[in-house]
């Protein structure tokens, strides 16, 4: 069960990267009259998020093979499969950490050639900028201070929540 519910998110993940992209290019094609050069660093920005995230995926799915029934496993003790396991979890939380720095950044600058447009309202380009900041409060945090990135978490996931339900729904 918990097997299967890795490889589902494994795939939700791929899925999530095949449909996200042309919707980058969508919005980039809507805006690029506001900044064109902004909003070609911001996907220059989501691709390098997006390579990350997926190679970081390797991550995710290496307790299944440490933990799996092949006979070289053997030679390792369980908690020995187990403390590695656990480590490969801990590289691919912070790996996708690294990876929304990049996503924060491309939230700013979208938010903000959003907010430069005549097209939407300015709203959905602050609430998306908040978002960008939120996902960069939350990786940096994750990266220098883990110990402090869950209480901080619950500070930035409602604004950041906020800014991509208001960004979905506008369009």
């Amino acid at each position: 069960m918990v097997r299967n519910a890795f490889s589902i998110g494994v795939v939700s993940d791929i899925v999530n990267f095949i449909c996200g992209l042309p919707c980058v290019l969508i919005i980039y094609f809507l805006f690029k009259r506001i900044n064109k050069y902004l909003l070609q660093l911001a996907l220059i920005f989501v691709i390098i998020q997006t390579a990350i995230i997926a190679v970081n995926l390797l991550n995710q799915i290496s307790p299944l093979l440490i933990l799996g029934n092949n006979t070289y496993l053997k030679s390792f003790q369980p908690n020995q499969l187990a403390t590695l396991s656990q480590l490969s979890l801990n590289i691919q939380e912070v790996g996708y950490a690294i990876g929304l720095v990049f996503f924060g950044f491309y939230c700013l600058l979208v938010g903000y050639v959003i907010f430069k447009s005549k097209m939407v309202p300015k709203l959905l380009g602050i609430l998306y900028i908040i978002s960008g900041i939120g996902y960069l409060i939350n990786s940096f945090t994750m990266l220098l201070s883990k110990g402090f990135a869950n209480p901080i978490f619950s500070y930035v996931a409602i604004p950041i929540f906020i800014g991509e339900l208001s960004f979905a729904c506008g369009y």
